[in-house]
């Protein structure tokens, strides 16, 4: 039992830095796009380049969320358990005969 709560110990964790580097990357978002906004309309307001980085950056935003998350819909949500259940048992196979 401790090398199950070992295992889903490292996995929270992973998780949580992962959720935390999303947090990260939205309060940089929200800073940084104003920003840049309001140098575009300060210095050049004939053209909104801002748009670019604004959808650029936030598609990335979404993905990353999801990642993080666990909503990625076109895998399902216990895609990584089987896929892991997977790989080890096709490990423990190759092992048995090796």
């Amino acid at each position: 039992m401790e090398e199950y709560d070992r295992i889903a110990y490292k996995k929270a964790k992973c998780k949580v830095r992962e959720i935390k580097g999303f947090y990260y990357n939205l309060l940089c978002y929200c800073i940084v796009i104003p920003t840049l906004i309001y140098v575009n309309l300060t210095w050049s307001p004939h053209f909104h380049w801002f748009w670019f980085s604004t959808v650029g950056w936030g598609t990335g935003l979404i993905f990353h969320g999801m990642g993080a998350f666990g909503y990625i819909p076109f895998l399902g949500r216990d895609w990584e358990e089987r896929k892991l259940k997977e790989l080890m048992d096709k490990d423990n196979t190759n092992y048995k005969t090796e």
